[in-house]
């Protein structure tokens, strides 16, 4: 496939966050944008999102639930010291 240049310019620290997540990709900056536009063209990226809402909202009184239980324990700690 043809490839082309593209030119945009980003924040520094968004620039160094693609060049550190791309290698630990092993990919180039270029094919790891190129991955994220296509992820996101084809909704990979929207399903994933919705799947995360889905499975949190079907399980939030088990991490409410453990919240609880670890403020509980840490206000106990506290009041031990």
């Amino acid at each position: 496939m043809a490839k082309t240049q593209l030119g945009a310019r980003v924040d520094e620290d968004v620039a160094e966050l693609a060049k550190k997540r791309a290698a630990d990709l092993g990919l180039s900056v270029g094919d790891y944008l190129a991955r994220l536009v296509q992820d996101d063209t084809s909704g990979l990226r929207a399903r994933a999102v919705d799947a995360a809402a889905r499975f949190l909202a079907e399980h939030q009184a088990i991490f409410d639930s453990a919240e609880d239980a670890q403020r509980t324990e840490t206000a106990r700690g506290a009041h031990a010291a």
